[in-house]
């Protein structure tokens, strides 16, 4: 199946407004196109955040209210009814630093995931790097995830006004780079998910599911200093737990903050999101013969 593109390296003599190429092989990715069609995923950025709670009676407000509830039912099941520790925060702040990072991750891996499914009318019917969904996702949700953090702050203030022992501390800085960890890692499995979900519709089904069980796995609703030396290697071995922990550090003063794991979590994302990219530029092509 042939490639179809824009023109930018075509012969200035012509006046072609597209370009029929051989098909491409697994490692020619052409992510420059990306930048050429940013005015596409700024679209698609309104689109996702602009018409998700569209024709709801709150609207936007559910972008507090869903971290809210969650905060506040984690606070009585856990740290009240299950007394789970909470390394010395007020619950209610411990549980929210958790909501906040862990709702990003989850939503740009959930909704990645169904990023052929989701699109296959748009797909078939016209071309443009099809990299620009999973994108405009996670932009969009960067901007879900803005809101939520100012929440997040206000709290923060709140419990400091009331005489929460809170230490935010230099670490805040790796605020960006945090953020850009949970996309990559979000971006890299959502990616690969939905390549593997035009052959194996399975993989619908398990994605909540497994997001769910994930978020078991990492220290949201338990700090990692409440868990056994003997088993601790088994969430460290979770990409998610050094940035869930290093956000708690950085903004409250309670957890770790380690380099080695930060790095670690690093690397598996360059990985994860190479192995993603090159699934899913490999998959559009014929996607549309199996969806």
């Amino acid at each position: 199946m042939a490639d179809i593109h824009s023109t930018e390296s075509a012969p200035k003599d012509d006046n072609w407004t597209m370009i029929i190429r051989p098909q491409r092989h697994w490692l020619d990715m052409r992510l420059v196109e990306l930048w050429r069609f940013r005015d596409l995923i700024a679209l698609f950025v309104w689109r996702d955040f602009v018409a998700y709670y569209k024709q709801t009676i709150l609207g936007p407000l559910w972008y507090l209210i869903q971290p809210l509830l969650t905060t506040l039912t984690f606070t009585v099941i856990f740290g009240r009814l299950a007394g789970l520790p909470t390394d010395g925060l007020p619950q209610f702040l411990f549980y929210m630093a958790g909501t906040v990072v862990w709702s990003y991750f989850s939503s740009c891996l959930t909704k990645t995931s169904n990023t052929f499914t989701a699109n296959a009318g748009i797909f078939g019917k016209v071309y443009f790097p099809r990299l620009t969904v999973p994108i405009s996702i996670l932009i969009s949700n960067l901007i879900t995830l803005a809101i939520q953090f100012a929440l997040f702050l206000c709290f923060m203030v709140y419990f400091a006004y009331c005489g929460a022992d809170l230490r935010p501390n230099a670490w805040i800085l790796l605020t960006p780079l945090l953020l850009l960890l949970m996309a990559g890692l979000s971006l890299g499995f959502g990616i690969i998910v939905s390549s593997l979900t035009t052959r194996y519709r399975d993989l619908q089904f398990l994605v909540t599911f497994g997001v769910q069980l994930w978020m078991y796995a990492t220290p949201v609703i338990y700090p990692l200093s409440q868990v056994p030396e003997k088993y601790r290697w088994i969430i460290l071995a979770n990409p998610m737990t050094p940035i869930v922990e290093s956000f708690r550090y950085a903004y409250l003063g309670a957890g770790i903050v380690n380099v080695m794991h930060l790095l670690y979590s690093f690397c598996f994302m360059i990985v994860v999101l190479l192995i993603g990219v090159l699934i899913f530029n490999r998959v559009e092509r014929t996607f549309m013969d199996t969806v």
